[in-house]
Formats: C-alpha cells, sequence, structure tokens
C-alpha cells in the first residue's frame, strides 16, 4: 500500500514540473534579455567613443553610423596625446584628486563617529543642518567661495581643491554614519570598560570594521575629483597646473576647426581608463559597501 501511494504522489508531481519548467525557463529568458538589452542602452555611448577613437576622419562621418572601424587606426592615439601634455595633466589630476580623497575619509569618518556613536546635545539638530547643506548646488555657492579663496590668497592652487576635502562632504558624513550605526554598541562599550578612549576605539574598533563603507566614499571622492570640470576651472589659470578635465577642453578647442573627433574620443578614452580600471579592481568592495549602507537610519 505504501508503494501504490508513492507512485501515486510520483505520478502528481511529474505533470507539475512539466508544466512549471517552461514557465520559469521563459521568465528567466525573458530577464536575461532585458537586463542585456537595458545593459547594452547604457553601454552604447562608451561602445561609441571606443569606437570613434579608433577610426579616420571619413568613417566618423559615414552614414549610416560605422560601428566596428575597417581599417582601425591605433595611432590616434599616441597622437592625440602628444597635441597637448596630457601626462602633465594627468600627473596634475593625481596630484589634488589622492590627497583629496584622503582628506574627505578621514574627516567623513570623524565626524560620522561623532554623530552615530556619541551621545551630545544637539546631535540631531546638527546632523540635520549638515544634510541641509546637500541641498545648496555649487552653483549658489560658486561666487561666494570663489571671494573667500580669492581673499585667502588660494587662487591659482590646489588648495580650493583640497582643503575642503578636509573639512567634511555632507555626502559622505551620511553614508558613513549609516554604516557606523550598524556596528552594535557592546563593542565600543566593552573598550571603554577596558580603557580605550573614543579616538582608540575610532581607530582601532570602527574603522577595521568600516573597510566597504570608506572604500565607497574613497572611490566617489576619487571619481569626483578626478572628473572635476568647474572648480579647476574657476580656480585655476595657470596651465601647468591643469587637470585632465581642463586638458581636454584645449584640445576641443585646437580641434573646432579642424572637427578632430577621432582624438577627441582618444583622449576622452584614455581620461575615463584609470576610473574604469580602479572600479573593476575595488568592484566587490564597492557594491558590498554600498548594500549596507543605510541599512539602519
Amino acid at each position: 500500500m505504501e508503494i501504490l501511494n508513492a507512485k501515486r504522489k510520483s505520478a502528481i508531481n511529474v505533470p507539475t514540473r512539466v508544466r512549471f519548467a517552461p514557465y520559469t525557463v521563459l521568465r528567466r529568458l525573458i530577464l536575461y534579455v532585458t537586463v542585456i538589452s537595458f545593459s547594452l542602452l547604457f553601454a552604447a555611448p562608451l561602445i561609441w567613443m571606443i569606437s570613434t577613437s579608433l577610426k579616420t576622419d571619413p568613417q566618423v562621418y559615414h552614414v549610416p553610423p560605422i560601428w566596428i572601424p575597417n581599417p582601425i587606426r591605433l595611432a590616434n592615439y599616441p597622437e592625440a596625446l602628444s597635441i597637448r601634455p596630457f601626462g602633465i595633466f594627468t600627473l596634475n589630476t593625481l596630484r589634488y584628486a589622492l590627497t583629496s580623497t584622503v582628506g574627505a575619509v578621514m574627516s567623513a569618518a570623524v565626524v560620522a563617529y561623532g554623530f552615530s556613536r556619541l551621545q551630545w546635545p544637539g546631535r540631531n539638530v546638527l546632523f540635520f543642518l549638515c544634510l541641509a547643506t546637500m541641498m545648496i548646488p555649487f552653483q549658489v555657492r560658486m561666487v561666494p567661495l570663489y571671494i573667500t579663496f580669492k581673499n585667502l590668497d588660494w587662487l591659482n592652487s590646489y588648495k580650493p581643491l583640497i582643503i575642503p576635502a578636509f573639512l567634511g562632504i555632507p555626502y559622505y558624513i551620511f553614508l558613513l554614519r549609516q554604516f557606523f550605526l550598524t556596528i552594535p554598541q557592546e563593542l565600543s562599550d566593552a573598550a571603554r570598560v577596558d580603557g580605550a578612549n573614543e579616538l582608540n576605539i575610532l581607530l582601532r574598533i570602527i574603522l577595521p570594521l568600516a573597510k566597504p563603507a570608506l572604500a565607497v566614499v574613497g572611490l566617489l571622492q576619487f571619481m569626483a575629483a578626478w572628473d572635476n570640470f568647474l572648480g579647476p576651472l574657476i580656480y585655476l589659470s595657470n596651465e601647468s597646473l591643469f587637470p585632465i578635465a581642463l586638458g581636454l577642453r584645449q584640445l576641443r578647442s585646437d580641434s573646432v576647426e579642424a572637427l578632430m573627433w577621432p582624438y577627441m574620443m582618444a583622449a576622452s578614452t584614455m581620461t575615463i581608463l584609470p576610473v574604469v580600471v580602479l572600479f573593476f579592481f575595488v568592484q566587490r568592495t564597492f557594491v558590498e559597501g554600498i548594500s549596507i549602507t543605510g541599512i539602519k537610519g
């Protein structure tokens, strides 16, 4: 009797699996096609930039557009980078991008620790005011900041691009605060019982546990500094201090009459290459940090 019941159950389950298997495959197929389609849509500008950087001038203006260059002209890259001193521009960008990244991570970690792990009067009000500054766009602050930096005699230097990062950036403070709130308070209490002060708790307990969030802040700040165009355009006038963003602008000005689009795309490709490589190296940490920040309010 038990054998007969087992056969009946198996007979009932087989059609169920057969009926639902095609539906599952179709659903996954639709999901994959949708995701791949949107990925190609978002990657189309990048693919077009790389394709144009390998074309000759007639191929750029060909109708319909040519996606795969034939012949491929690799000489566009050395020729484009030799028109302007992009090597110096890259070193200049690294100088203030790396320094401002260190400053942004350090300042945001200290301020976020105060907002998340310490109890003091007016903490929530001051945190709200800190977040409120995010609502003020740079275009509104541009003129007052320029006047301030001019009075401080900071113009035509990297100080306006570096020192503000050491004073705390609200968005990064918010990210780190949200992550610090997820760390159990018992760890800090146990360290205080053992005689650790707040600085020791921050350096030896909180920061080691917050490496993914710190990596997110560092990568975001480095990308923002690397791509920064308006700041250097306002504060820098000496060409020897220009970053790579202003170097691309100069190359664009040089190619107004000739419309050297292959050169422009080649230089642009080399400009974004370091950021893309950096993202692929820290992709796992970056995604982990983004997913775990903001879990607790």
